[in-house]
């Protein structure tokens, strides 16, 4: 048998690179929202082998090695309980996700950039409430200009938000794929239908 067919075979299974755990923390909520927290199957096959998750829920494939056999975690939740971060740190994603993927002059959604509200050239500075997410026309049309000067208004002032806002910011987008032994731990908090 071919070396590299074997090796790409037992690393990358086809039938099975797709099945991510869904990965919570000791109070049974996900790590993150937005990106939503996922370990490759691999990863949750050996944390609960080194029993650091327990296994919640379960994919129908298994995978085997000389003396087990183990079904594929969906659903992992860690048994020691990891303190959510207070502190946002500014990037481009988290400005992206306060200003929820819109353009703040115009409310497009898209092809984003970001703008200084008071532009550099006058004085701005590079902070989350002077920064905020704008579409590519928005950004032209303002350039170095005053929000007055350029007859241009925000939907929404910039301002620093909160860990917690952030994380609910997050559950407004979920990812393209969402297994269905997720759903109950994604929205748990949601109100039930009655």
């Amino acid at each position: 048998m071919d070396g590299d067919f074997r090796t790409s075979f037992v690393r990358e299974p086809g039938s099975l690179r797709h099945h991510p755990a869904l990965v919570l923390n000791a109070d049974y909520r996900p790590l993150s929202y937005y990106p939503l927290s996922l370990w490759p199957w691999q990863e949750a096959v050996k944390a609960a082998f080194l029993d650091r998750v327990d296994i919640v829920a379960e994919y129908d494939k298994v995978v085997r090695s000389p003396s087990m056999e183990i079904r594929i975690p969906s659903v992992v939740v860690l048994k020691d309980y990891v303190r959510p971060q207070k502190r946002v740190a500014f990037t481009r994603f988290n400005l992206f996700l306060r200003d929820e993927f819109t353009c703040q002059y115009c409310g497009t959604r898209g092809d984003l950039t970001f703008d200084h509200v008071v532009p550099r050239a006058a004085g701005g500075i590079t902070s989350w409430e002077n920064v905020v997410a704008a579409c590519a026309h928005c950004n032209l049309k303002k350039g170095s200009k005053s929000l007055r000067q350029a007859g241009m208004s925000l939907r929404r002032a910039p301002r620093r938000p909160g860990a917690e806002e952030l994380r609910n910011t997050g559950r407004k987008f979920p990812p393209n794929h969402l297994h269905e032994t997720w759903l109950d731990f994604l929205y748990w908090d949601a109100e039930l239908e009655a």
